[in-house]
């Protein structure tokens, strides 16, 4: 039994950190081979486990400093049919490693949750094709078919929602929130953004929240958004909207490069956590009802450390270093 899928606390407006850059982390900080960003496939390992558990650990730990709760995602962003193959997944063997995966994540909140920092578990989608280009698109039905496989495997293990992340075009949005309405699971959606602060499909933000919603009778529980510098997305808030109170959260990227150049870059770019902290916690301006905040990629705990001083800060509260 999932802990809180039938009253989620990420939707009482308590304040939330996220983990940052799994991924981003392993690779250029641990050095370690991550074929497709793939970090599930560590599972299969004692010692693999272990480095993703340090770093479960690590935010969690940030999270008691900071008196919040946690969000920590499933590493199953790959972990869905296609790219289950291209690892050499069999279809059994993919239902396996996103329940390990899970698991993995309820015997970590048995140990670590406390009343001050409840630990919300979000099993990871990720998107069929590549985060960073829309490709080959899906139409709705299509996408459905595709993510009700892993959404399924999910819902059957103690997760208390899933989520699809990086999403960039706006059907496959819509096919995830209506396979998690099959499976009778919440779903949150996060879309990423160009340096134009529209998506990859130059749909607008306002046009994905909005149509997704209008095509799921809002069955989404919130939309966030991923993968993305502030300062890529800040004035397509700046637009306002009622749309804007679909948004609870926002995991940024700690780079101003476009995906493009992120793409063709060799080295990490994790940029300057404080300005980084100063202008994710801005985005409250804009946001009134943001409260799950952290990092995506080139992200790590002290990015998400000055998030929350920043965010305590403009709370004027005191600020523990």
């Amino acid at each position: 039994m999932s802990k809180y899928r039938n009253r989620l606390p990420l939707l009482e407006d308590h304040p939330f950190m996220t983990d940052g850059g799994l991924e981003t982390s392993l690779i250029f900080h641990q050095g370690v081979e991550l074929p497709y960003f793939a970090s599930y496939d560590l599972l299969k390992t004692e010692a693999g486990t272990a480095l993703i558990e340090s770093h479960y650990e690590r935010f969690t730990n940030l999270a008691r400093k900071h008196g919040v709760g946690i969000v920590l995602a499933t590493p199953t962003w790959r972990a869905s049919r296609d790219w289950g193959r291209k690892l050499g997944y069999s279809a059994s063997a993919l239902v396996d490693a996103n329940r390990r995966a899970a698991n993995q994540l309820a015997q970590f909140r048995s140990k670590w949750e406390t009343p001050a920092t409840p630990i919300v578990i979000v099993g990871t989608i990720g998107p069929r094709g590549d985060g960073y280009q829309a490709g080959a698109r899906m139409n709705v039905g299509e996408a459905q078919d595709y993510h009700q496989e892993q959404i399924d495997s999910l819902t059957a293990t103690q997760v208390d929602m899933v989520g699809g992340f990086t999403l960039n075009y706006i059907d496959e949005a819509i096919g995830m929130v209506q396979a998690a309405k099959v499976a009778g699971v919440p779903i949150s959606i996060s879309f990423t953004l160009e340096t134009d602060g529209r998506l990859q499909s130059a749909n607008t933000l306002q046009e994905a929240v909005e149509r997704t919603d209008a095509e799921t009778a809002g069955y989404a529980s919130f939309f966030m958004i991923n993968c993305a510098h502030p300062s890529h997305f800040e004035t397509t808030l700046q637009s306002g909207g009622d749309w804007l109170q679909r948004i609870r959260g926002v995991r940024a990227n700690a780079s101003r490069l476009s995906h493009a150049e992120l793409d063709e870059a060799e080295e990490l770019d994790d940029g300057n956590p404080a300005e980084f902290g100063e202008e994710t916690a801005a985005l409250r301006a804009f946001l009134s009802r943001m409260n799950i905040v952290g990092g995506c990629c080139g992200t790590d705990h002290r990015h998400a450390d000055q998030i929350w001083k920043a965010i305590k800060r403009g709370n004027g509260q005191a600020v523990q270093q």
